[in-house]
């Protein structure tokens, strides 16, 4: 295949299968399908709020779909666990319990495996979601509410491959998962629990305090200080800025900041600088952070404004001086 065969290629089975997403989200207008979605999510809920589980099952491409529903579905707070329709004949319809739902994935909704599962799991007094793309379908027929995952053409150019009926499937369970995270009030605290490994684990948990610049290595000066002294201290700590505080008995109580820009602007001054003192060059009021404060959310305070800032000033409710978060150890950490 040249090139330029291979970019349309690309192109074509992208649009399709985005195309087959905004097509059953415009039929969801049709009333008939929002009951039966919001028939589904009463099952969900009920099973969830009893203590019970969303069970997945499905065979092949559907199974694995219904893997990745699953995962989604307990990182989002709703317990989730996929069983393989052929071992649930053979023992694994132990793991379902009578106030657990099923959400059983079949495009063609004839899947033999899911089938023949169907009155074990109505003797069981199961409620069964159905997923697939034939409302004439044997699942659509016994289950208790249907989820239309219908798709005009799969992407594979013969037919056979499940292409863009397994990327509905899989942003239908999207949907599933993020309305039922919202619906039970699953919050950023409560998926940080869930999460809290790997960069995803760092940015939830990460506090500003984990990564500030504390105790000795602040860079301190009263507001007289002169500016030969400010640069000396800078130099020294390397921290991009010098914190203005005032000692009052034991605590250190911030004034203000002076950055490297600041500095800049006052050598302007020429020879007037080294007469200057740190509160006449100091921004004062500058923004500051909490050690409390989330690292990201951090991060956003200091970029999302018409002039970033490089560092933040650490304090407590006091203002009292806590520690100096430079914008690069956020980088390098989130």
């Amino acid at each position: 295949m040249s090139e330029i065969q291979i970019i349309p290629e690309v192109i074509r089975v992208l649009r399709m299968e985005g195309e087959a997403i905004l097509n059953c989200a415009n039929r969801l207008e049709d009333p008939g399908r929002v009951f039966q979605l919001n028939q589904a999510f009463h099952y969900f809920q009920n099973a969830l709020s009893c203590g019970g589980k969303i069970v997945l099952t499905g065979v092949g491409k559907s199974g694995k779909v219904a893997q990745k529903i699953a995962a989604t579905l307990c990182s989002t707070g709703s317990l989730a666990v996929y069983i393989h329709p052929t071992e649930g004949l053979h023992g694994d319809l132990g793991l379902i319990q009578s106030h657990d739902v099923v959400l059983a994935l079949s495009n063609t909704g004839n899947t033999d495996e899911i089938v023949r599962l169907l009155p074990s799991l109505k003797n069981r007094g199961v409620a069964v979601v159905g997923m697939g793309g034939n409302l004439n379908s044997k699942l659509a027929e016994s289950c208790d509410a249907w989820i239309d995952a219908e798709v005009e053409n799969e992407a594979c150019p013969h037919g056979l491959a499940p292409t863009t009926s397994t990327t509905l499937a899989l942003a239908l369970g999207d949907a599933i998962a993020i309305t039922l995270m919202q619906l039970r009030g699953f919050d950023e605290k409560s998926f940080a629990q869930n999460h809290p490994g790997g960069a995803l684990g760092k940015r939830l948990h990460l506090k500003v305090q984990d990564l500030m610049q504390r105790g000795e290595n602040l860079p301190l000066l009263g507001p007289d200080a002169l500016m030969e002294n400010v640069i000396i201290l800078s130099s020294e700590k390397k921290l991009g800025a010098v914190l203005v505080v005032e000692q009052e008995r034991e605590c250190t109580r911030l004034l203000g900041i002076i950055t490297d820009g600041d500095l800049r602007r006052a050598l302007q001054h020429r020879e007037k600088f080294f007469s200057m003192r740190a509160g006449d060059v100091m921004t004062v009021n500058p923004v500051t952070g909490s050690p409390e404060m989330m690292a990201h959310a951090a991060l956003r305070l200091m970029e999302d404004r018409p002039s970033q800032i490089s560092v933040l000033p650490i304090v407590n409710e006091a203002n009292q001086c806590q520690g100096l978060l430079r914008l690069h150890d956020l980088l390098r950490s989130i």
